[in-house]
């Protein structure tokens, strides 16, 4: 038995890990990129330490058991609402003296600095604040975030991170972060453009609902078909299906879409290797980290036909390793499409390129890694964690 002293308590918004560790414990698959590899470190990191709980916000019912691994899992049982206080109740319950918080939420912040718990910011959101109210809640949360009892502020990839600094987060307390990646670009070969005498084939892979831009592919497709060129869409993800379905009838395409719902994370990269291009359609409105369809489609070598959402500007370049519209634009994306259907040379060297741009990618801190490193406290840890924060020289260097 451990005698650290340490007591973590993980709270998250949504990923469920009572069910998904129960799940693979049946034999069932990940539904979500690097979800195993998650459940398995807090598994792990379990037995170092005196006690580990992790609490979802979001889940069908609440729940608390203490697990096979000894992780306990507490489930909150909202359906996407944050009540702060009901989550420092059980928080608190726990008795704690370390904390993640997985999301940004100020109140939650404040509560667990006036609790004296040592806490870490994991985060994987991203701050594109133009209107007065949100740049004063963003004012607001960085104050707490700056605090010195939130060691330090893990965010989602580079972009992300830079817009934590852009609300006024130091960048000294900041450290980008990424998932290990069990799949290389160099594990699949460039594609050539497809047989252009057959509809073209597109994937659109992440939660379906309008902020993501899923409205505006089926727009896309109904002005394509307007133009006498067809092409076809795989929906993969939960969301407002039945909506989306609507809107397809209604556009006279529900023959060029099909919604697979939830699908294995397994079967992601294969089922983007078998598409002519993935679409990532993401409106400014949604708060993006750095999506992990974006690495999946890079592994995969198939195209990338992205909006221009703030989070994917100096990773993503236009007609170099992805064809860029303006998101929100349907108008914008049928021509991107039509592009990549009719453009032979830019088609393959859009797959040739993302090696490089899967490459570029990479940051040197992993999810598990900034867990591990703030919690076992030392000089060394210490050390490892500031040569790796935003304004380190690390970041903007070609990798």
């Amino acid at each position: 038995m451990s005698t650290s002293g340490i007591r973590l308590v993980m709270l998250q918004y949504a990923g469920d890990y009572g069910d998904a560790f129960e799940r693979f414990a049946a034999g069932g698959d990940e539904t979500y990129y690097a979800q195993r590899y998650s459940v398995d470190f807090v598994g792990d990191l379990r037995q170092k330490i005196d006690d580990l709980t992790v609490i979802c916000n979001r889940t069908p019912a609440p729940y608390n058991k203490v697990l096979a691994n000894d992780v306990r899992a507490i489930g909150a049982g909202s359906s996407g609402s944050i009540n702060a206080g009901e989550l420092a109740a059980l928080v608190a319950a726990q008795n704690p003296t370390h904390v993640t918080i997985g999301f940004p939420d100020r109140k939650l912040f404040a509560w667990a600095i006036q609790s004296q718990f040592k806490t870490l910011g994991l985060l994987a959101d991203s701050f594109n604040h133009t209107k007065l109210k949100e740049k004063f809640k963003g004012f607001l949360l960085a104050r707490q975030l700056n605090h010195p009892l939130v060691n330090w502020v893990g965010n989602h990839g580079e972009n992300s991170a830079r817009s934590l600094q852009a609300i006024g987060v130091n960048p000294n307390k900041i450290i980008p972060w990424d998932w290990p990646h069990s799949m290389r670009p160099d594990d699949f070969t460039p594609k050539s453009q497809p047989d252009s005498t057959q509809p073209f084939k597109l994937v659109y892979v992440g939660s379906v609902i309008a902020a993501k831009g899923v409205g505006d592919i089926l727009d896309a497709l109904s002005q394509l078909r307007s133009q006498g060129l067809v092409a076809r869409l795989k929906v993969a993800g939960r969301g407002d299906l039945e909506a989306f379905k609507a809107q397809a009838t209604s556009l006279g395409i529900v023959d060029q879409v099909e919604f697979l719902g939830l699908v294995p994370h397994k079967q992601v990269v294969h089922l983007m290797r078998e598409a002519d291009a993935v679409v990532v359609p993401s409106r400014h409105e949604y708060p993006e980290g750095f999506p992990m369809t974006l690495y999946e489609a890079m592994c995969s070598r198939t195209p990338i036909i992205a909006s221009d959402h703030p989070m994917f500007l100096g990773k993503l370049h236009h007609q170099t390793n992805a064809i860029i519209f303006p998101a929100g634009q349907p108008t914008a994306l049928a021509r991107a499409i039509k592009t990549l259907q009719t453009d032979a040379s830019l088609y393959q060297a859009l797959s040739q390129a993302s090696a490089e741009a899967w490459q570029r990618l990479q940051i040197p801190v992993k999810w598990g890694e900034l867990i591990e490193r703030w919690l076992f406290d030392s000089p060394e840890n210490r050390q490892w964690l500031y040569n790796r924060r935003l304004k380190s020289s690390w970041y903007g260097k070609t990798k």
